[in-house]
């Protein structure tokens, strides 16, 4: 087990360096490029193999306890230590990073995103998975924050030289914003270092451990200073703004590791450091953080609705990314709850919107690739997408897409927002339950605007005639040769590919796991309760 973790996190950046070298004579294939895509694919999968090993081998009846540990002494003077190791709560996130950044990987072999070498798009999407795996993997504090801006720069990459119209300004504004709210998460992480003397996230998680060394002061500025980098990057309004603009541009696989991977590091970053190092500034500030979770959780909604009017010129890559703003505020209010059911709830939704949003944005990607655009009032009407009618599975698949995350009782969506609302019903002893309850009302209303929201992009663009394509010339003129549309009358809808063979494989997975988690939230719920309990009660 300890060897198994040790080998996930670094077998991707060793494949990243081997996907740089030039392929073995007998590895070639029919050419460089598809040699190095399935690298890609056979690193990922390994990768992904040796997760479900790791999950397989974990201990289930103690899933609070830290697993497949590695404790390796590093920078002796600073007290930092190669510290690894896997709970209930970090376990479910590293199977989920394994397998989307493998569907990607297989995704792109068949459909490699327009730009320079496949090399370096391999090699960046490696790194990118050694990053997110490390940051949920890593117990030592500096290792965490190094592991958390790993991932910057080849995702700034990955949009800037393989991403759409707008990518150079989209690139610059994720990596701006999310190195500016880095450098204040530093310091506030070497605060808490310096003052209780160890970078130990274990040591620190307990009541009697190095945690009694730190004030309340010293608390509240941590948490301030860490809760502004991790804010950033969860992404909580208002410093959500990159966020658009990076997944309108970035490649479809950028956009689902963005959405399913990224984001979720912030949110994990609250849970594992803020909630159990930190309690009594995470105390004073979590009436704030509950407050934003829910501004943006209606903000997102309205932002939403506003791109999906008629005229209105909205993208549908845009919207999805509107979306996760509201998505991830009822993982914030869970967490701003301080309660079991709320941080329970905080991490089944964390899971649930990296399947579900990365399906979603594997669709619309692959949706503008058939048709040209992601604009909605190209895509809908007579003339547009209409998926019902020319692409049955893929217009399917889309509405299931949405309506798993509008929260449909029985999949994945709707266990995690529940939760999250019922931790703000009755929110941990001290903090207002009035105000609470005024943040639960507000995530209610967000449900209505999200469902209003989605139901009219899947009306907008699954539904729609194809009365053109119904009347075409097969049936023939008096000649026997096509019939020719009047003069005037509107060109013949454009045909739309269905869903071909690998994109089953890739999206398969993650609508199958959707279902599963909606019907089955015992699973990852058996999983994190213990740790979280253990983690909200000091260790204990």
């Amino acid at each position: 087990m300890q060897f198994l973790l040790v080998g996930v996190v670094v077998l991707p950046l060793l494949g990243s360096l081997a996907a740089l070298l030039p392929a073995p004579p007998g590895l070639k294939g029919k050419n460089p490029d598809q040699a190095v895509l399935r690298h890609g694919v056979t690193v990922t999968g390994v990768v992904l193999a040796a997760t479900v090993a790791l999950a397989a081998g974990f201990d289930h009846a103690q899933p609070a306890r830290m697993q497949a540990t590695t404790d390796i002494s590093w920078i002796p003077a600073l007290g930092i230590r190669i510290h690894l190791g896997v709970d209930g709560i970090s376990l479910p996130l590293v199977v989920m990073t394994a397998l989307l950044t493998f569907l990607c990987a297989l995704y792109s072999y068949f459909h490699m995103p327009t730009g320079p070498s496949p090399k370096a798009f391999v090699a960046l999407l490696l790194v990118l998975e050694a990053g997110t795996l490390a940051t949920f993997a890593v117990l030592d504090l500096m290792l965490f924050f190094l592991a958390f801006e790993m991932v910057l720069i080849p995702m700034y990459f990955l949009i800037a030289r393989w991403g759409g119209a707008g990518k150079q300004a989209a690139a610059w504004k994720f990596i701006l914003y999310t190195l500016l709210g880095s450098v204040v998460m530093l310091l506030g992480l070497l605060l808490i270092g310096v003052k209780s003397g160890t970078f130990d996230m274990v040591a620190l998680a307990t009541d009697n451990g190095p945690k009694a060394q730190l004030s309340h002061t010293v608390q509240l500025l941590a948490v301030l200073a860490i809760g502004i980098g991790l804010a950033v990057k969860s992404p909580m309004w208002p410093l959500h703004s990159w966020l658009p603009d990076a997944h309108t541009a970035a490649p479809t696989v950028g956009s689902v590791l963005l959405a399913g991977v990224l984001l979720k590091m912030g949110t994990y970053g609250f849970v594992r450091i803020a909630l159990p190092i930190t309690p009594e500034g995470m105390h004073t500030y979590a009436p704030y953080l509950a407050a934003f979770a829910a501004v943006g959780i209606i903000y997102g909604s309205l932002a939403c609705l506003a791109l999906v009017r008629k005229g209105g010129k909205g993208d549908l890559k845009r919207l999805i990314a509107y979306s996760s703003v509201g998505h991830m505020g009822f993982v914030l209010l869970g967490i701003a709850s301080m309660t079991p059911t709320g941080v329970n709830g905080a991490l089944f939704a964390n899971i649930a919107h990296g399947l579900i949003t990365g399906l979603l944005f594997f669709l619309v990607g692959a949706l503008k690739d058939r048709t040209g655009t992601s604009d909605l009032d190209a895509l809908s009407g007579t003339t547009g997408a209409a998926l019902y009618g020319k692409a049955p599975r893929f217009g399917g698949l889309l509405a299931f897409g949405a309506v798993a995350s509008l929260g449909l009782p029985g999949l994945a969506g709707f266990w995690g927002e529940m939760l999250a609302m019922f931790g703000a019903f009755r929110p941990a002893a001290g903090l207002s339950r009035p105000a609470f309850l005024t943040f639960m009302v507000l995530a209610g209303l967000g449900t209505l605007l999200t469902a209003a929201y989605l139901l009219l992009v899947v009306r907008r663009v699954c539904m729609g005639g194809t009365p053109h394509l119904a009347h075409t010339a097969p049936l023939g003129g008096a000649d026997g040769e096509p019939e020719q549309p009047a003069a005037g009358a509107p060109a013949p809808a454009p045909a739309v590919p269905d869903l071909a063979r690998y994109e089953y494989a890739a999206w398969s997975p993650l609508a199958a796991l959707t279902v599963l988690a909606g019907l089955w939230p015992a699973a990852p719920l058996g999983l994190t309760d213990p740790a979280v309990q253990q983690l909200l009660g000091g260790g204990k």
